[in-house]
């Protein structure tokens, strides 16, 4: 049920980017691409397939959507460079560095819109400045590093007495895991990082890798492969007894017990918005980049009975949305 009403700023399908005054008409076909680690047949796309077709663009007849989907952080390079041979009219860049990096490396001139979730872009020199980032890239950074911070303060407030706990992380989210260990020693927490490196992952090896006093909770970071398991994750902390923070809902919508983040679906929906603007003529460099502003704390209350815990009513009232 609904605490109170959460309208993220990204969701809403009236978003009003720049350069739309002279504005061109959409090409015929437009033909978009993006290597990503979510396979092209599962719901997360869903979004940004929905706001393109609001936007008139309809799948087969005048868009083209190709995905190529890579199983690790390594196999971005040689997928944007397969995807670039497409001759594509827009690129997507979304979640970690590697995305933008290698769409980058193998298009100096393809319109890019990244969706930067795991890095700074400005920090990495990617862009120049997030009102008029030049070059051809444009898009949506969320700052991950410090929403990293906020969820561990969360947990030590829903859980008081917590003193230890469990951190899943990989290659894609080592700023993450780095700001979880600063932000632990302000809150008095221990912290056991286990690091995992190419997918299929061991959730039982790992947790057993841990520190026997942290393992009671998993704090699982931000990574397009993590995310892929959201499913597998639920079930396996439910089997652990295991209390867990996520960065986003759909983990919670999994079966996860909270999550604290920006709108999945909303970041897609203005990456749609920002595919659009260009398609229409409209220069990156002249479309700001956007930084979601709006964050839910999503709390499963259907899990937490299943794990026997009770949370705080004072914390309960903080929650945007309780799934009962």
């Amino acid at each position: 049920m609904r605490r109170r009403d959460f309208i993220t700023l990204l969701a809403g399908a009236a978003v009003a980017l720049p350069g739309a005054v002279h504005a061109q008409e959409p090409v015929k076909m437009l033909r978009v691409g993006v290597v990503s680690g979510q396979p092209g047949n599962s719901s997360f796309w869903q979004p940004f397939k929905q706001r393109m077709t609001e936007l008139g663009y309809h799948d087969g007849k005048n868009f083209v959507f190709e995905l190529i989907t890579t199983q690790n952080i390594d196999g971005y390079d040689s997928a944007y460079r397969e995807l670039v041979m497409r001759h594509l009219d827009i690129i997507l860049a979304p979640g970690p560095e590697n995305a933008l990096k290698y769409a980058l490396a193998n298009s100096a001139t393809t319109p890019i819109v990244m969706i930067a979730i795991d890095y700074d872009p400005l920090a990495r020199g990617y862009v120049t400045s997030l009102a008029r980032p030049t070059g051809n890239v444009t898009g949506v950074f969320l700052q991950q590093i410090e929403l990293t911070e906020k969820r561990l303060q969360l947990l030590k407030s829903a859980f008081p007495d917590m003193q230890a706990a469990t951190v899943f992380w990989d290659r894609t989210s080592t700023d993450q895991w780095e700001a979880a260990q600063r932000a632990a020693a302000a809150l008095g927490l221990r912290l056991s990082g286990v690091k995992f490196l190419d997918p299929p992952f061991d959730y039982e090896k790992a947790l057993a890798q841990a520190a026997p006093d942290s393992r009671g909770t998993v704090f699982v970071l931000v990574s397009p492969f993590l995310f892929r398991d959201r499913a597998q994750q639920a079930e396996f902390a439910l089997r652990n007894r295991a209390l867990t923070m996520f960065g986003f809902r759909e983990w919670v919508d999994a079966g996860g017990l909270m999550s604290y983040g920006a709108s999945v679906s909303g970041m897609l929906r203005l990456a749609a918005r920002y595919v659009d603007r260009i398609a229409r003529g409209v220069k990156p460099a002249d479309l700001p980049i956007e930084q979601p502003t709006k964050f839910e704390l999503v709390i499963n209350l259907k899990t937490a009975k299943a794990l026997g815990v009770t949370f705080p009513q004072s914390f309960l009232a903080t929650a945007d949305e309780v799934v009962e």
